[in-house]
C-alpha cells in the first residue's frame, strides 16, 4: 500500500495568501471562536509551525484577513452602486446594506471582524487604512442619500443602515431565517436588508 502523501512543513508558494484564504473559508463555516492558525494551517496542508514565519500570532492572521474584507467589500460596493443611477443616490446607498448581506454569507468576515477592538490594538496599518476607506466610501454615500445636511445625521443614517446590515448577516449566518422562513436565501435576505435601508430616516 502506497504511503500517504506526506504533509508539507512549508513551501515557498505564496503561502501568506493561502492562509489569508483558507481563513476566509474557514470563517464562512465556523463562528470565530473557533478560529485558529492551526486550523488554517491543516487547511493549506503546511505544518502548524509555518504560518508563524509570516504572521506573529492568531490576531495578526486575522488583521490581514480584515484588511482583505475591507479592500473586498469596498470592490463590491462600488461595483453594486455603478449599477445604481447618479440621480437616485438614496437607493445607490440603501443597496449597499444588501452588498454587505451577501459578502458576509460568501466570505464569513464582516464589520465584527474589520472593525474588531483587539485586531485594532495591533496597529496594523494595513488594516488601519483599508477599514478607513471602507468607512468613507460608505459615509460618502450616506451623505449624498441625505442630500448634504449637518455630518452628525451621515453619522448616524450610517450607523442605523449599518446596524440593519449587519444585523440580518447575523441571523442568517446563525440559522434564523431558515427556521423560521425555509424558503429564505441569502438573496431575499439581502433585498430585506436593504429594503430597512430605504425606510431609515434620520431627525423629526
Amino acid at each position: 500500500m502506497a504511503n500517504p502523501t506526506p504533509r508539507r512543513g512549508y513551501h515557498h508558494g505564496n503561502l501568506r495568501a493561502e492562509l489569508i484564504e483558507a481563513s476566509f473559508a474557514l470563517l464562512a463555516k465556523h463562528d470565530l471562536a473557533e478560529f485558529s492558525v492551526a486550523k488554517a494551517a491543516r487547511a493549506v496542508g503546511v505544518s502548524t509551525a509555518s504560518p508563524y514565519r509570516h504572521f506573529a500570532d492568531r490576531d495578526h492572521l486575522l488583521a490581514a484577513v480584515a484588511a482583505q474584507a475591507a479592500l473586498e467589500l469596498a470592490a463590491r460596493v462600488r461595483a453594486d452602486v455603478a449599477a445604481v443611477p447618479e440621480d437616485d443616490p438614496r437607493e445607490r446607498f440603501a443597496i449597499t446594506a444588501g452588498t454587505y448581506v451577501r459578502y458576509v454569507a460568501e466570505r464569513g468576515a464582516g464589520f465584527s471582524i474589520i472593525f474588531s477592538t483587539p485586531l485594532a490594538r495591533l496597529d496594523d496599518a494595513e488594516l488601519a487604512d483599508a477599514g478607513r476607506a471602507l468607512m468613507r466610501l460608505l459615509l460618502d454615500l450616506a451623505r449624498d442619500a441625505l442630500g448634504g445636511g449637518p455630518p452628525e445625521d451621515a453619522l448616524l443614517l450610517l450607523e442605523r443602515h449599518t446596524v440593519a446590515a449587519h444585523g440580518y448577516a447575523t441571523l442568517l449566518r446563525d440559522g434564523f431565517f431558515s427556521s423560521r422562513r425555509p424558503k429564505d436565501t441569502v438573496g431575499t435576505i439581502a433585498a430585506r436588508a436593504a429594503q430597512a435601508s430605504r425606510e431609515l430616516r434620520v431627525g423629526g
